[in-house]
């Protein structure tokens, strides 16, 4: 999610958006033109992309005018801005116009710097808004974007969607939009997973899940229809891979509370309490036989052997053996 500087009120003469990530950038600018259309619904916007910030234009654009317009004037990818053109942005930043909100969009990093730092000198609002690429922070969007909404969704939930939809912000926003419009009460994991089945991400852990739970038919009957639905063989591997190591590494972990181990294991605290009751049956030996099994898929699924679907199979039930949990298998 997007951080914001102490100062934020969005008609500051100057905010600052810092980041590659699309979704926060774009929010980041209706945010400044809405509070600045409810301040004047007559708000002259201009959003413009580097090419059209010539040297000459943003003292045109923000020239005083005959009726005292509210303006704001948007620039995209500041970092591509020329020469001549961050000169003409530093001298109006030190004698900012009233009545004009300038929003500069800014990738951030080495490129275009000078304007960056301007930009920061002159007590720009800023808001930073880095690409999402931990499916932690991931996780964080979409719980924040529930508490936006004043609606309740449960941790188990808000990672099914992030497993459902990947690491499209855009999408995952879309998704707890729609969610929060179809349903009433607190959104649970069965609820999303009646939304979203047939993801690709989530189906294969689906299947990982069943796997390391023990349940043999129910894990195979997930599998022949992820593959049937068009589920690359590559991500079940991954994601039995990852249920695997999940049980490993907290079976050789120290005993402690939920809080405790996530931070220790780089898990978050509620698949603490869900790898715990996966791993009820699990031994060292069949940690050991199901990486394997997993290891010998991968190579199957990625040209070693003639059916990728075949072993995927063969890995499914090895590891839903070595759970070996209450006689499930």
């Amino acid at each position: 999610m997007a951080k914001k500087s102490a100062n934020d009120d969005p008609l500051a003469p100057l905010t600052l958006a810092v980041g590659q990530e699309d979704l926060l950038l774009d929010r980041a600018v209706r945010e400044v033109v809405a509070a600045a259309k409810a301040a004047d619904a007559d708000t002259d916007v201009r959003d413009l992309n580097p090419e059209q910030v010539q040297p000459g234009t943003l003292a045109e654009l923000t020239s005083p005018s005959l009726f005292a317009e509210r303006k704001v004037v948007v620039v995209r990818n500041a970092q591509d801005l020329s020469a001549d053109t961050v000169k003409d942005v530093k001298a109006y930043l030190s004698a900012p116009a009233e009545e004009i909100t300038l929003v500069l969009l800014h990738a951030g990093g080495v490129k275009g710097k000078g304007v960056l730092d301007a930009a920061r000198k002159a007590g720009a609002r800023e808001i930073a808004c880095p690409k999402m690429t931990k499916p932690a922070d991931r996780l964080a969007f979409v719980r924040q974007e529930f508490r936006a909404t004043g609606r309740s969704a449960t941790p188990e939930a808000c990672q099914v969607l992030v497993d459902a939809i990947g690491s499209d912000l855009r999408e995952l926003a879309s998704a707890v939009s729609q969610l929060v419009a179809d349903v009433e009460g607190t959104i649970d994991e069965a609820i999303v997973g009646r939304y979203y089945t047939g993801r690709a991400e989530a189906s294969s852990f689906t299947v990982a899940d069943r796997a390391v739970e023990g349940r043999a038919a129910e894990a195979l009957e997930a599998l022949r229809w992820s593959l049937a639905t068009g589920v690359a063989p590559v991500m079940i591997t991954s994601a039995l891979a990852q249920g695997v190591r999940a049980i490993g590494k907290l079976s050789s972990a120290r005993g402690g509370r939920p809080a405790d181990l996530a931070r220790e294991l780089g898990m978050p605290p509620w698949k603490i309490d869900r790898v715990r009751q996966q791993m009820r049956g699990w031994t060292p030996d069949g940690v050991a036989d199901a990486l394997r099994a997993v290891a010998e898929a991968d190579a199957g699924v990625k040209g070693g052997g003639d059916d990728p679907g075949y072993a995927l199979e063969k890995a499914v039930v090895v590891i839903a053996r070595a759970a070996r949990s209450r006689g499930r298998v």
